[in-house]
């Protein structure tokens, strides 16, 4: 006998209320359906399916294992059913952050992990690229949040005030310049010094400012990044002149061999979040960005922007 290929709810209800019920009464009563209806049901299942589902015992209803067997067929389509009508699950909201090194190795990862601890149901992904790339990414809409310390305007990028600073000269712990309180320009004449690529504006700041104090430190090394400075005197190399921000904010105790002092001259930076202008940041990049702001450590040479 052939059977036909269409299927229908209402039969499948009544299949799963009649078995679980043990009558048709108690079976409409549960679907809130007449018996007739639930008898009509089943008697158009067994036709379609060429199978007999019920045998009748007395006045009572038992079911054959033809329709054991389809009522445990039915189970993943009932659960389904209840996955739809159940509560909403809380979709996982995505926040893609770019910074450089400077700001994503260490500083970031700490704050993403107490982020992501606060708000298990948020996930992050996090590129760590060049300061160009970081701007040309949020022009793009492939990162949702920047973060930098240059300043680099473009149509369309919207650079928020986040921290201040001035610059430092960090050390290596011993230096006999960590006996001075405030480290001067004149003091880094005949001095080890790791300076950052001339690509950077900060080395002709930098330059301008030793000139016109006549200091002539020793060039020693040139760096790509102020993190790249501050590990090389860590290990001993010589001076560098660098933005403090983020590298005082690592946790307490991972900056071992390495001291800063202020550095008097009228360099100063700023670090900013990067944001699209044309269109609303999403609501998971502001809350980063308030928690970044409020576990920001307060420190001696940075402050609020």
């Amino acid at each position: 006998m052939a059977t036909k290929s269409w299927h229908s709810l209402p039969e499948y209800q009544a299949l799963r209320a009649l078995m679980e019920s043990g009558t048709t009464a108690k079976a409409a009563a549960r679907l809130g359906r007449s018996q007739s209806a639930i008898s009509r049901s089943i008697a158009s299942l067994e036709d379609r399916t060429g199978r007999m589902l019920f045998e009748r015992d007395g006045g009572r209803l038992s079911p054959t294992n033809e329709a054991a067997q389809l009522n445990r067929r039915l189970d993943a389509l009932f659960e389904a059913l209840d996955r739809i009508d159940g509560p909403s699950e809380a979709a996982q909201e995505t926040l893609s952050i770019a910074a450089p090194p400077s700001y994503a190795h260490r500083f970031l990862i700490r704050h993403v992990a107490s982020f992501l601890k606060a708000n298990p149901h948020f996930f992050v992904r996090l590129d760590v690229s060049p300061s160009e790339d970081v701007i040309r990414g949020i022009l793009d809409r492939r990162f949702d949040l920047g973060l930098t310390g240059v300043e680099l305007s473009r149509d369309g990028v919207k650079l928020v005030p986040y921290r201040r600073s001035s610059a430092v000269c960090a050390m290596p712990a011993g230096h006999p310049l960590e006996r001075l309180d405030v480290v001067r320009p004149e003091d880094l004449d005949g001095q080890g010094l790791i300076a950052l690529s001339h690509r950077h504006a900060r080395r002709a700041q930098l330059e301008k400012v030793l000139h016109a104090s006549k200091s002539a430190p020793i060039i020693l090394a040139e760096v790509s990044t102020s993190l790249a400075a501050v590990e090389m005197a860590r290990e001993g190399l010589g001076l560098a002149i660098v933005n403090p921000f983020p590298m005082v904010q690592y946790a307490e105790g991972t900056e071992d061999g390495v001291v800063y002092r202020p550095f008097a001259s009228q360099i100063e930076y700023r670090s900013y979040f990067v944001m699209p202008d044309h269109r609303p940041a999403p609501a998971i990049a502001r809350a980063f960005m308030r928690h970044l702001r409020l576990h920001t450590t307060r420190d001696a040479f940075t402050e609020k922007a």
